[in-house]
């Protein structure tokens, strides 16, 4: 019964998705009624709870992953490769937690799946495979910023002449304290939400994020300011790089000069350089052609940063959870995330790589086999697949963004006076709003109301805005794009 049931979960998800992106309120009433008001004593049989799964609640689910035309959060899909890898994680039920080579392969899964990203992103392998799988681009930014912190504070001591002193072992006040410092400041560009999360997390605090960035573009680094920021001396400091800002899609960064640029500067105040690539970092999977050139630039020299976040369950197409997280010091996540007090978890001798235990390095101590997903699709569609996959998801939003571009009630944001200059600058996020200010209040709820398609009410400079977001693998351009435009045209009516 088991086994059947998961084939009828198959075919139900490779179905194409045809009954609309969102359920209906028949279904979601349905759903809502199908369940129970409390714990019965005896339970039911299997059957029956399969039953109640597959007809009661899957129909009121979105289409989230399974549907293309889902272009609320960044969500991707799930590729036949990652989603029997799934089935096969939850099946045999791994705990990534320690690497002990004679106990279980998996660490040593993680660990290659981690070097085949590097390879997809052509960040050298060496310098780079000093990382861990995490949920998300949330914990990734957590762990970026925990490293950061860690290393910004010795950096102070030695600066100081003062003993080195760990916030993982004597604790942030302590040492802040120790150094004669008021604090850690995150100086960043339009940072995504989850970055300012982290820093409450962290003791950092949410009002410690500043915005650094230039008058005539707010995602562009003001470098005087920045300068002027980092060379406090009662602060010290974290550079958080936006690789593809979250409502837009663009980057903060145009190239290796700026890169360069601000590396420099972290190096001479003693700063870590942290890059949140949640998307933007696939945009080194491109190739070289002048249609993908200012992705590619926007992308460039980030193995100059100290440690880059990812997404898996965005465009790498895998699962929910699945992030990871990549850092150029090898030892220094061990001296935040070390599980202390704990010798039956000590790793065992390994013929084979260097393979840290996951439980020391990351956030959590029992952990998902999530890498599996992401190693299984990766083998499936190597460079060539995922490259063409992003291929199409990027020509969609520039069609896209040239129709509204050229249409009398919608206006393409960020405004561009060239249609050519906006659609160069797109990656995988079309940001818009209609002329129409009673319209536009209305819009993201027109829009979803068709349940054709689904897009995220945003805001940009202060007024509402809509974004479509474009991450799923089973983009067709020609197909998607009549679809779009023809609910737009409709909505503007």
């Amino acid at each position: 019964m088991h086994e059947q049931f998961l084939a009828d979960l198959w075919k139900v998800a490779q179905r194409p998705w045809q009954t609309g992106v969102l359920p209906s309120a028949e279904k979601l009433a349905r759903a809502r009624a199908s369940l129970p008001t409390s714990l019965s004593i005896s339970g039911v049989d299997l059957e029956t709870v399969q039953r109640h799964i597959l007809n009661d609640i899957v129909p009121a689910f979105n289409g989230g992953s399974v549907s293309p035309n889902y272009y609320g959060f960044i969500t991707g899909g799930a590729t036949p490769a990652a989603l029997f890898a799934d089935h096969v994680v939850s099946t045999y039920d791994q705990n990534v937690q320690v690497h002990i080579p004679n106990h279980s392969i998996v660490t040593d899964v993680e660990f290659h799946a981690l070097g085949l990203l590097l390879d997809l992103f052509d960040l050298p392998r060496p310098a780079w495979q000093n990382g861990t799988f995490t949920t998300g681009a949330t914990a990734s930014n957590i762990l970026g910023l925990a490293c950061g912190r860690e290393y910004v504070l010795r950096n102070a001591a030695e600066r100081k002449g003062s003993p080195l002193r760990s916030v993982g072992e004597d604790g942030l006040f302590e040492v802040l304290h120790a150094l004669g410092l008021f604090g850690i400041q995150v100086l960043s560009t339009m940072p995504h939400s989850s970055l300012v999360k982290a820093a409450s997390i962290l003791g950092i605090g949410r009002a410690n994020v500043r915005n650094v960035c230039r008058a005539d573009d707010v995602l562009r680094f003001d470098i005087v300011q920045l300068e002027r920021e980092l060379a406090r001396t009662d602060k010290v400091s974290v550079v958080a790089i936006s690789c593809g800002e979250v409502n837009t899609g663009r980057f903060a960064t145009s190239g290796m000069d700026d890169l360069r640029q601000i590396r420099e500067l972290c190096d001479k105040y003693g700063a870590w350089l942290h890059v949140d690539a949640a998307f933007g970092l696939f945009g080194r999977a491109l190739n070289d052609s002048p249609e993908f050139a200012t992705i590619k630039k926007g992308c460039e020299g980030m193995e100059l940063a100290d440690s880059i976040t990812g997404d898996g369950h965005k465009l790498l197409n895998v699962p929910y959870d699945c992030g990871f997280f990549f850092c150029r010091h090898p030892d220094l996540a061990s001296q935040v995330f070390q599980n202390a007090n704990a010798a039956y978890l000590s790793a065992g001798a390994s013929d084979g790589p260097s393979i840290p235990s996951p439980l020391n390095i990351g956030i959590e101590n029992s952990r998902r086999f999530r890498a599996l997903p992401a190693y299984a699709s990766l083998l499936a569609y190597g460079r060539a697949g995922y490259r063409e996959m992003l291929e199409r998801q990027i020509r969609l939003a520039r069609a896209i963004y040239g129709w509204i571009f050229d249409h009398p009630d919608y206006i393409a944001l960020p405004e561009a006076t060239s249609k050519a200059d906006l659609v160069d600058q797109t990656f995988m996020s079309v940001l818009f709003r209609a002329k129409d200010d009673g319209l536009n209040r209305e819009l993201t709820k027109k829009i979803n109301e068709t349940s054709r398609m689904f897009v995220s009410g945003s805001s940009w400079q202060g007024a509402p805005a809509c974004r479509i977001a474009i991450s799923n693998f089973r983009v067709d351009v020609e197909r998607d794009i009549t679809l779009v435009t023809d609910v737009l045209a409709q909505v503007a009516k």
